[in-house]
């Protein structure tokens, strides 16, 4: 995520010594990731890279030492530091050598699993960031309409809850995926450890709880053992998945096949289901689940950012905007569909 002429290379992806001497690195001696890595760990130890500075590294006249980096002598309250600085440093060592390969005629790579992008008042993906919270605000706005139309719209009980059988499962739904695209944006916005494993395993939690939604919803399981039985060894594996990733390991293609089975798993449920059923609505069903079978080859078939903006995930996300809206009408749909039938069985 993280200029410069090769000729002459004397002292490129170098650091700078107290602000002012410069470590001489010929490019032919270093490969790339070398070079990059001791242009981090040297901006992580200085706050600079060459003659550019950075704010958020600057130096504690306290906290002069020769050993570590300067933010680990800050006081604990200080140490948020840290986050802005390595980021920077990453950042710009990775501009530079973006810039370097470019020179040599040689396509971009991923850093830290991420393809470069070009910031934005500091925002790291831009793009990614607005569908991101575009895609909350579509949950949000989507969630508010089932919530008036089962309190206002549709009849209810004596006890004044919902015929709907599926309607609290809707709203952890909800809440799952407006978390996840929280995090997302925010993952977006800065990429550190904390954001990284909180987006993913929001991300891991949603896939696993929607696979568990389309389950019980296709196969109307309404009998509450049975649905906890479903639900046990499934949830265990999610829960377990996601404390592989922040405790033990953050493997990212592991993730990936993760994630991907479980989309395709409850895609294929909800295509089964829209085949064999009467639905009414099932021509939203089919359209959410062909566009997004569709959208998910942006996950896997990825590409770089265009013009260091938009890449294979950032459509990914905006894809998934209109999907929402549909998904979401269909979740209407379906309570005012199993609400009459139910009506109809009462009389």
């Amino acid at each position: 995520m993280f200029s410069t002429k090769l000729e002459g290379y004397g002292c490129r992806l170098a650091s700078f010594v107290q602000k002012a001497s410069c470590l001489c690195i010929p490019l032919s001696s270093l490969s790339f990731e070398a070079s990059l890595r001791a242009c981090v760990e040297q901006c992580e130890k200085t706050g600079c890279i060459m003659q550019r500075c950075f704010p958020a590294c600057e130096f504690s006249s306290n906290a002069l030492s020769s050993n570590g980096s300067w933010y680990m002598h800050e006081p604990l309250y200080l140490q948020w530091k840290q986050w802005d600085c390595l980021s920077d440093c990453r950042y710009y060592c990775m501009i530079d050598r973006e810039i370097e390969r470019a020179a040599l005629g040689e396509a971009p790579v991923k850093y830290h699993g991420k393809w470069p992008f070009t910031r934005v008042f500091g925002v790291q993906e831009p793009v990614s960031v607005a569908v991101s919270v575009l895609n909350l605000a579509m949950h949000f706005q989507g969630w508010l309409s089932f919530i008036i139309l089962l309190w206002y719209k549709l009849p209810q009980k004596l006890d004044k809850t919902s015929y709907y059988e599926y309607t609290t499962l809707w709203h952890i739904y909800a809440l799952l995926s407006m978390n996840s695209w929280f995090w997302s944006a925010v993952f977006h916005s800065r990429d550190v450890d904390l954001t990284e494993k909180l987006d993913y395993s929001s991300a891991v939690a949603l896939l696993g709880f929607s696979l568990l939604l389309a389950i019980i919803r296709s196969f109307n399981i309404r009998i509450e053992a049975t649905r906890v039985m479903i639900a046990a060894p499934l949830l265990a594996f999610v829960m377990t998945h996601i404390l592989y990733l922040n405790f033990y390991q953050m493997d990212y293609g592991w993730n990936m096949q993760v994630c991907v089975t479980m989309a395709v798993l409850q895609l294929l449920i909800w295509a089964v289901w829209a085949g064999v059923s009467n639905h009414p609505s099932k021509w939203k069903l089919w359209t959410v689940v062909i566009g997004g079978g569709l959208a998910m080859l942006l996950e896997i078939y990825d590409f770089p950012p265009y013009k260091g903006y938009a890449d294979a995930h950032a459509l990914w996300h905006a894809t998934t905007v209109p999907l929402t809206c549909l998904w979401w009408s269909f979740i209407r749909s379906d309570a005012k569909y199993r609400t009459s039938q139910l009506l109809k069985k009462t009389k």
